[in-house]
C-alpha cells in the first residue's frame, strides 16, 4: 500500500498529544517516540481524577473511587490482550521490564548442569544482557556450570548489520542439546530489524528450550500474536510506543498452557492471591489461575491512570491499522534517505523484517547530526558511535514531517 493511499483510510490522532516546543514556541519535528513517547492529552485529566479521588476519599479509594482502584489494573486487560493479541488471562500490566524478565527466568530459566545455555542476541539492548548474564551467575554454584559459557550470542554474518532468521535456526539447532532459554528482543532498538517470532518459538521449544520476548520495541509498533505464535512469556514497557510516561509500568504476558502448572516455580507475593480470599490474610499462597498469579504488589494507580488514556487511543484504531500507517511512513522515510549521499540506511527495507524505528549510519558521529538536526527543530536519538535513530510513530507523525525531516538531513549531510 502507498504512503498516500493508506493516508486516506488513516487519521492520525495527533491533536491528542502534546509536542514539545521550540524556544520559538513552534513544536518540534518529533521522532524520539521509539525512546519515550509524547504525552495523551488525556493523562493530566486521568491523573488528577485520581488525585482528587485521593484526597476526597482516602482509603475508601480503593473501592469508590470512579476507577476503584483494587480493580483498577484490571481496567486495561482487555486493552492489553488486543495490543499483543493474547489473550486477556495471559496479559498483566505490573512493575517494570527488567523487573519482570527477571520474574520470568526464576519460571522460565531452570538451568542444569548440561541445559543451561541462554541465546540472546549479541546486540541486544544492554538491560537484557545484564539480566540474563546475572541469571547465568545467580544458578552456576548451585547447578554447577561455568557462566560465563551460558550465554551464547547471536552476531550478523561479515559486512551485515543485521541477523539471518536462517543462521538463527541454525544456531538454536547447533545448540539444542544445551539450550534452556532463547530470550530475543522482537525488534532490535539498534537496528530496527524485527524477527520472527513464530518461527524462531517453534525452533526453541522443539529444541527443549522455553522461549521468551523482549517487546521493548514491538508493543504499540508491531501486530502482534502471542498467544498463536505460543512463546511461553513476554515482557514489554510502556513508555516508548505506549505513551504512558517516563519510567512507565511494563506489562508482562504468559501463555495459558502455563497457568495451572505446578512444575512452573514463581515469586509470590499478595497480589497474585487468589482475590477472593486474599483479604483473610492467610499464610498459604493460593494461586490466581491466569498471569495475574505472578503479580508481587499492588500497582502504581497514576501510572496505570496515564497507561489507560494511551491504549484507549490504540482500543480505538486497532493495530492492523497503526502498523500499516508506520510502514507507509518508514517507507516512505527509507526510500528518501536511500538516495541520499553519505547515509547508510542500516534498518531492514523488507516490511516484515523491520519495526516502527529507522536506523541511520551517519558520518562524523551521533552526536553531530542529533544536535544539527535538534537546532533545525527535529527531536530524534542517536546511539554510539555513528548510529541515528528515527521513529515515524503512527500516532502523530505525519508523511509531511517526513518530507520535511529529510530535508533537514540533506542539509546536514552537505554541511
Amino acid at each position: 500500500m502507498t504512503s498516500g493511499a493508506n493516508q486516506s483510510i488513516f487519521k492520525t490522532p495527533r491533536e491528542e498529544f502534546l509536542f514539545p516546543k521550540r524556544p520559538d514556541g513552534r513544536e518540534y519535528l518529533y521522532f524520539a517516540g521509539n525512546s519515550l513517547g509524547l504525552q495523551p492529552k488525556r493523562a493530566r485529566q486521568y491523573i488528577e481524577e485520581e488525585l482528587e479521588d485521593w484526597a476526597q476519599l482516602g482509603v475508601e479509594g480503593h473501592l469508590k473511587a470512579r476507577h476503584p482502584w483494587l480493580p483498577y489494573h484490571e481496567f486495561l486487560t482487555d486493552s492489553l490482550a488486543g495490543l499483543v493479541g493474547a489473550k486477556p488471562t495471559e496479559v498483566v500490566a505490573m512493575n517494570t521490564l527488567t523487573v519482570n524478565l527477571h520474574l520470568m527466568m526464576v519460571s522460565f530459566y531452570r538451568p542444569t548442569k548440561s541445559r543451561f545455555k541462554i541465546l540472546i542476541e549479541g546486540g541486544a539492548f544492554p538491560s537484557d544482557q545484564y539480566a540474563v548474564a546475572s541469571q547465568a551467575r545467580f544458578h552456576s554454584g548451585s547447578v554447577g556450570f561455568d557462566p560465563a559459557s551460558a550465554l551464547i550470542e547471536l552476531k550478523p554474518r561479515a559486512g551485515e548489520a543485521t541477523l539471518r532468521t536462517d543462521d538463527i535456526l541454525a544456531t538454536i539447532e547447533r545448540h539444542r542439546a544445551e539450550l534452556a532459554l532463547v530470550m530475543l528482543g522482537n525488534t532490535n532498538y539498534l537496528t530496527g530489524q524485527c524477527f520472527d517470532v513464530a518461527t524462531i518459538t517453534r525452533a526453541a521449544q522443539d529444541a527443549g528450550a522455553f522461549c521468551g520476548w523482549d517487546l521493548a520495541h514491538g508493543a504499540g509498533s508491531l501486530e502482534l500474536k502471542l498467544h498463536d505464535w505460543g512463546p511461553d512469556f513476554a515482557v514489554w514497557c510502556s513508555y516508548k510506543y505506549l505513551n504512558s510516561g517516563p519510567g512507565a509500568l511494563g506489562g508482562c504476558f504468559v501463555h495459558e498452557r502455563h497457568h495451572r502448572d505446578p512444575r512452573i516455580p514463581r515469586f509470590e507475593g499478595w497480589w497474585g492471591q487468589n482475590k477472593q480470599t486474599r483479604f483473610k490474610m492467610g499464610p498459604n499462597f493460593d494461586p490466581i489461575p491466569t498471569v495475574e498469579a505472578w503479580q508481587l504488589s499492588n500497582p502504581p494507580i497514576f501510572q496505570l491512570a496515564a497507561m489507560r488514556a494511551s491504549l484507549e487511543i490504540f482500543d480505538r484504531l486497532g493495530m492492523g491499522a497503526i502498523r500499516r500507517q508506520s510502514l507507509a511512513l518508514t517507507s516512505r522515510l527509507i526510500e528518501q534517505v536511500g538516495r541520499m549521499t553519505g547515509i547508510e540506511v542500516v534498518t531492514p527495507r523488507s516490511e516484515a523484517d523491520r519495526g516502527g524505528h529507522v536506523s541511520l549510519r551517519v558520518p562524523g558521529g551521533h552526536r553531530r547530526w542529533t544536535d544539527a538536526l535538534e537546532q533545525a527543530g527535529v527531536i530524534a536519538d542517536g546511539r554510539e558511535p555513528d548510529i541515528v535513530r528515527i521513529a515515524p510513530v503512527a500516532l502523530y507523525n505525519t508523511t509531511q514531517e517526513i518530507d520535511e525531516l529529510c530535508t533537514i538531513l540533506r542539509g546536514v549531510a552537505q554541511a
